[in-house]
C-alpha cells in the first residue's frame, strides 16, 4: 500500500535527477524568501512600503535548469531577494526624502513660531506673577462672583460652591481672579473632574480636589511652576533647531546603495536573458521533434504492413487495367 508523501514528491524526483544539489537548492531559496518576509513581518528594520517579492518564483525553464543542477539559477535566486532588498531600502530612503522636505518646510517652522509664542507668554506671564503675587501670608485676597475672600478656607469653599452649581458638560465659566491672573472652571466629561485655568498671557491648567484649602495651595503651585515650565519650552525649541539643522543636513543625499543596486539589476537581466534563450532552444527542439514524427511513417504490426502492401498492389493493378484498355481503344 502506498503512503501519502504530502510535499515530498517534487524534492524526491529532483533528487533522482541530480541529487542532492539540487535539494539544496531548493532550500536556499526557501531560505532566502524567509529571510526576507521576516524583516517584512517584524519591527526590525523601519519597513514603509514593500514590493511583490514572489518575483523569485520559478519559471519552467528555470525549473528544468534546476534540476540539471544550472548554477545561473541559484545565482538569480540570490540575486533576487537582494534586488528585492535593495529596492525595499531605495523606497525608504526616498520616503524620509520626502518627510525631510516636509519637515523643512512645514512643520519645524510651525513648531518654531508656536514654542516662541508659549516661551513669550511664559516670561510676560512670570514678570506678572512677580508684581502681583501675594508674599504677606496675612494679605491673601481671592475674588470669586465679584466677592473678595481673605480668608483661603471661605475662598476654597467658594471653589467648591461654584463647581456644584455648573450643570453643562464642557461649558466653561470665568469665576474670578487670584494674584493678577483670570480664573475659569469646567467639568471634563472625560475625566469626570473640574479644571480650573490661570490666564494672563498663557492659560495654565490644574485640576481642584474635593479639599477646600488644597485647591489654593495647587493653585499656587501652578503659578510657582511658570519658571520650570518657560524651561522646559526653551529646552523644546533647541531641540527643534537641532532637528531642524540635521533634517537640512540629510535632505538630498542620494541612496548609499545605489551603485550597488544598478550592478545586481544589470547582471539579473543578463541571467534573464540567459534562462529565457535556454527556454527558446527547448521550444525549438521540442517543435523540431514534432515535426519528425510528422514526417516518420507510422510503425505498425506486420498485418498493418501487408495490408497497407496488398491495398497498395491493388490500386497499382487497377490503374495498369485501365492504361490498357486505353491503349486498344475500348474506352
Amino acid at each position: 500500500m502506498l503512503e501519502p508523501c504530502e510535499g515530498k514528491l517534487s524534492r524526491t524526483v529532483l533528487r533522482g535527477e541530480s541529487g542532492s544539489n539540487t535539494a539544496d537548492l531548493l532550500d536556499q531559496l526557501i531560505e532566502n524568501k524567509q529571510k526576507f518576509i521576516s524583516q517584512i513581518m517584524t519591527s526590525k528594520a523601519p519597513v514603509r512600503s514593500c514590493e511583490d517579492v514572489d518575483e523569485a518564483a520559478l519559471s519552467y525553464a528555470e525549473v528544468k535548469a534546476l534540476a540539471t543542477g544550472n548554477p545561473a539559477v541559484k545565482e538569480k535566486m540570490a540575486l533576487d531577494v537582494d534586488v528585492a532588498k535593495l529596492k525595499l531600502l531605495k523606497a525608504n530612503h526616498m520616503n524620509n526624502q520626502y518627510r525631510l522636505e516636509d519637515d523643512i518646510a512645514r512643520n519645524f517652522p510651525q513648531q518654531i513660531a508656536k514654542l516662541t509664542e508659549i516661551i513669550d507668554s511664559y516670561k510676560a506671564d512670570i514678570a506678572h506673577y512677580s508684581e502681583h503675587k501675594i508674599t504677606d501670608t496675612e494679605q491673601f485676597a481671592m475674588e470669586i462672583g465679584c466677592k473678595v475672600f481673605t480668608e483661603k478656607k471661605e475662598a476654597g469653599a467658594a471653589l467648591l460652591a461654584v463647581c456644584k452649581d455648573i450643570k453643562s458638560v464642557d461649558a466653561a465659566m470665568d469665576i474670578g481672579n487670584y494674584q493678577g491672573f483670570n480664573m475659569r472652571i469646567q467639568f471634563d466629561g472625560w475625566s469626570k473632574e473640574f479644571i480650573l485655568s490661570v490666564k494672563h498671557e498663557a492659560v495654565s491648567k490644574v485640576h481642584l480636589g474635593a479639599d477646600a484649602l488644597g485647591n489654593i495651595t495647587r493653585i499656587n503651585n501652578l503659578l510657582d511652576s511658570y519658571p520650570e515650565k518657560l524651561s522646559e519650552a526653551q529646552q523644546r525649541l533647541e531641540t527643534v533647531y537641532e532637528q531642524l539643522a540635521n533634517a537640512k543636513e540629510e535632505v538630498g543625499k542620494s541612496f548609499p546603495k545605489e551603485e550597488e543596486l544598478n550592478q545586481k539589476l544589470e547582471r539579473l537581466s543578463e541571467l534573464n536573458a540567459l534562462l529565457n534563450m535556454d527556454e527558446r532552444e527547448d521550444a525549438e527542439a521540442e517543435v523540431s521533434e514534432s515535426d519528425e514524427k510528422e514526417e516518420r511513417p507510422a510503425r505498425g504490426s506486420i498485418h498493418e504492413k501487408l495490408q497497407i502492401y496488398k491495398e497498395k498492389s491493388q490500386r497499382e493493378s487497377e490503374t495498369g487495367k485501365e492504361t490498357r484498355k486505353r491503349d486498344f481503344g475500348l474506352e
